[in-house]
């Protein structure tokens, strides 16, 4: 496994500065966000002077990019706002192929206006469940035009929200091109160190064969996410797991500050 982090976690609109930071905080790789060169994260375009500076940014510090952020609400209520993201993913797919990024993540949505990490009660109605799902069909049409896979992750919010609703999806779409980017600290909220574990590791076995990528973030046991390490989610045994499924893809943190990335980088690396 190749330890990384987002590349959003360092401050800066340069990508050679953002590739450095990380490099010295100890990464191998990125999840690479098109906010470090001072665009959108979904952008209508991408100018040609931001992919140069991406690519001399890689060659300089040999640190790579395994993937590309692409998220959408995938499932909002209004079909013009999926219109627009749909239309930006392709340029984020378009991009991945030229910058030889293997996968673009992505949102499976919400019902919620205004949010798309957020829950919301019609989530469970079956109506969600299909535009997501026609969403993602018209995505997969773009990803096996460029090569490049698309990884879903479960969230409590979001309408794919365990590793068995995404196992479902990847055989509703029948695409090799869809796969699983699983998070342990997003397969529950408030729960108890023992049954944390019990959740993860029901969820590896589910998405054995299907994970492309693993984050690395924590929960306490009260629900707030946490630094990985800090909370309750037992990464040597997420880790060990991953590796009795043969998982060795990148293992990528998030939602630490910068001046925590050193600490967490040689926890991930000990582990890995």
């Amino acid at each position: 496994m190749q330890v990384g982090i987002f590349a959003k976690t360092f401050p800066g609109t340069d990508p050679l500065n953002v590739l450095s930071a990380a490099r010295h905080s100890g990464y191998a790789c990125t999840q690479f966000n098109f906010a470090c060169c001072g665009l959108p994260p979904m952008p209508d375009a991408v100018p040609e002077a931001a992919m140069t500076a991406i690519r001399a940014a890689v060659h300089a510090t040999g640190v790579s990019l395994a993937a590309l952020s692409g998220t959408y609400n995938m499932a909002h209520p209004d079909m013009t706002v999926r219109q627009r993201g749909l239309r930006q993913l392709a340029v984020i797919i378009e991009m991945a192929e030229a910058l030889s990024i293997p996968i673009v993540t992505l949102c499976t949505g919400t019902r919620h206006p205004s949010d798309q990490w957020a829950h919301h009660p019609d989530n469970a109605d079956p109506s969600a469940w299909a535009d997501m799902a026609a969403e993602m069909s018209k995505a997969l049409a773009l990803a096996e035009d460029h090569g490049v896979d698309l990884g879903i992750e479960p969230e409590q919010a979001n309408i794919v929200r365990s590793a068995s609703d995404a196992k479902r999806l990847i055989e509703e779409m029948g695409s090799r091109r869809l796969r699983i980017v699983l998070d342990p600290a997003n397969l529950f909220e408030s729960t108890t160190p023992l049954e944390a574990r019990a959740i993860v590791e029901r969820a590896v076995e589910t998405a054995a064969g299907h994970i492309a990528m693993a984050h690395a973030k924590d929960r306490y046991a009260d629900g707030r996410f946490a630094t990985a390490g800090q909370g309750i989610v037992d990464f040597p045994d997420f880790v060990a797991r991953l590796k009795v499924v043969g998982f060795d893809g990148p293992l990528v943190t998030h939602g630490l500050s910068a001046a925590e990335a050193p600490s967490v980088a040689a926890f991930l690396r000990e582990l890995v």
